[in-house]
């Protein structure tokens, strides 16, 4: 049987009842739009809290406290992941999810308006064209390493705001000894099995790359 709901609440007691409703909510927006813009396959559409939404917060267990108006950017967020979980999770931090794919950001648009998400910006365009700055720059293995850093390097506030310094939070799994190899970066692997105990999670990391 697919996990519901309660396997976030598991992992994240500490949630307000504000944010119980919105991750709940989760369960009947996602579907609704997943029929009519394909975002999620259809044989994972089950399996939305384990392998979307409570993959997307393995960010949150590494990274887990962020100060006000920190600034995240989401890019190639497909339908919203990691973006929608974490922003329900830090309601007082700014994010930003693009992805070049349009129909995609519309229902990015459509879900964070159905659960009143007011710190969600979703926007088609590629994560090069843009021109803001930002503290972390978060993904879900949208390519390799080596493709993804020239979209993004130049995308960095210098300051430091919180105790983990401005990087990438890379949401990939399994051996990535040749990617990290091949994108010549200093590269901290974080295993999401350290975090949480089903076993979707035994080959997957946050790989986080401080900039």
């Amino acid at each position: 049987m697919d996990p519901t709901v309660d396997i976030i609440y598991k992992y994240f007691p500490k949630l307000t009842e504000r944010q119980k409703e919105q991750f709940a909510q989760l369960e009947e927006v996602y579907p609704f739009w997943n029929d009519q813009i394909n975002v999620i396959s259809r044989k994972d559409i089950g399996s939305l809290y384990l392998k979307h939404v409570l993959h997307s917060l393995g960010i949150a267990k590494f990274v887990t406290e962020l100060k006000p108006g920190t600034r995240i950017l989401d890019v190639g967020t497909g339908g919203g992941f990691p973006g929608i979980p974490l922003a329900i999770l830090f309601p007082e931090v700014q994010f930003h999810l693009v992805d070049s794919i349009g129909k995609k950001i519309k229902v990015v648009r459509e879900v964070a308006a159905a659960i009143g998400l007011t710190n969600v910006e979703a926007d088609h365009i590629r994560a090069e064209q843009l021109d803001y700055k930002y503290d972390y720059v978060v993904s879900r293995a949208v390519t390799r390493l080596a493709e993804f850093l020239p979209w993004v390097r130049n995308k960095f506030e210098k300051k430091d705001k919180n105790g983990i310094p401005n990087g990438i939070l890379y949401l990939k799994g399994g051996d990535l000894t040749e990617e990290i190899k091949e994108a010549k970066v200093k590269a901290e692997l974080h295993a999401l099995s350290d975090y949480f105990e089903e076993d979707f999670f035994d080959t997957k990391y946050v790989v986080y790359i401080p900039m």
